[in-house]
């Protein structure tokens, strides 16, 4: 499982963006695994997720006791807030919304590291700051929460001391272009709280054709972002001795294959990743084998 509970002061928690991609079956999945036991695998090589359905759908709690039941006692979710609060709602006189989500997620306990509030481009400083400001004092002390702000004029110093006083994380994130991918992506991103929250999402730009199509499988790698992971790891190591915890998500979108991305990432902060290699007909068996 991949958590280092002691890496320079912080424990470091690696995961991928979901873990639900057929695209990974024989690639990272045993081909004949059925779908219901995939998070339970993927908890093997991997010590936390981003889930990605809570975006679309409140999860039932039935689900989230699944969850709990399938993962081992130190396995971490972080989950995305539902767009109907971020995108459809904007944040605005969504409480009562806020509240039924939180409680579908009671059954994970202590397994909950996160709520991710991923914000719309279209969420605005200069239209959206007050309904912004009411949100984030509005929440509660448990879960912890981070925020990612698509739209590049809320770096703002007012901005950051309100996540500062709220002790609300400001989510980094990597989005650049495959053109730049050479040049490094490290933005001035603010700590604003005791753990960092990392996602490593790629160029939007590969995810479709102008028709809507997918362009890519995700079963492999396929660009080459050595440059980016790099700098990534110097600033991970930079900030573990004044964090608690670093929760570090990739998506396929990164580098072509999410796994592989951490993998590479793992070895550069001295944190073992063990991959699958080979099919088996399910958890114990066949014969499946792992490589760094």
């Amino acid at each position: 499982m991949t958590s280092s509970p002691a890496h320079g002061g912080a424990a470091l928690h690696l995961g991928t963006c979901a873990w639900s991609f057929e695209d990974w079956r024989g690639s990272f999945y045993p081909a004949h695994l059925g779908h219901g036991r995939w998070l339970e695998f993927y908890s093997e090589c991997f010590g936390s997720v981003e889930v990605d359905s809570t975006f679309y759908a409140v999860p039932s709690r039935h689900t989230t006791e699944h969850w709990r039941e399938v993962t081992p006692p130190d396995f971490l979710f972080s989950v995305k807030m539902p767009r109907e609060i971020t995108h459809d709602h904007k944040l605005h006189d969504a409480q009562t919304l806020l509240a039924g989500f939180l409680k579908s997620l009671e059954p994970l306990g202590e397994k909950l590291a996160c709520v991710l509030v991923q914000l719309p481009p279209y969420f605005t400083l200069r239209h959206d700051e007050q309904i912004f400001r009411n949100f984030v004092r509005s929440l509660p002390s448990h879960p912890r929460f981070a925020i990612e702000f698509r739209d590049p004029a809320w770096h703002q110093s007012r901005i950051v001391h309100l996540l500062e006083k709220h002790r609300v994380c400001w989510a980094w994130h990597d989005m650049s272009a495959l053109s730049r991918a050479t040049e490094g992506p490290l933005d001035a991103m603010p700590l604003t709280t005791d753990f960092v929250y990392l996602r490593l999402l790629g160029d939007i730009k590969t995810k479709y054709d102008q028709r809507g199509e997918r362009l890519h499988r995700y079963a492999g790698l396929q660009w080459d972002r050595a440059e980016g992971l790099d700098l990534w790891a110097l600033c991970i190591e930079q900030r573990m001795g004044t964090v608690g915890r670093v929760l570090a998500y990739a998506n396929n979108h990164f580098e072509g294959f999410a796994p592989e991305t951490l993998r590479r990432l793992g070895e550069r902060l001295g944190v073992p990743v063990r991959l699958p290699e080979g099919r088996a007909d399910g958890l114990g068996g066949g014969q499946l084998e792992f490589f760094r």
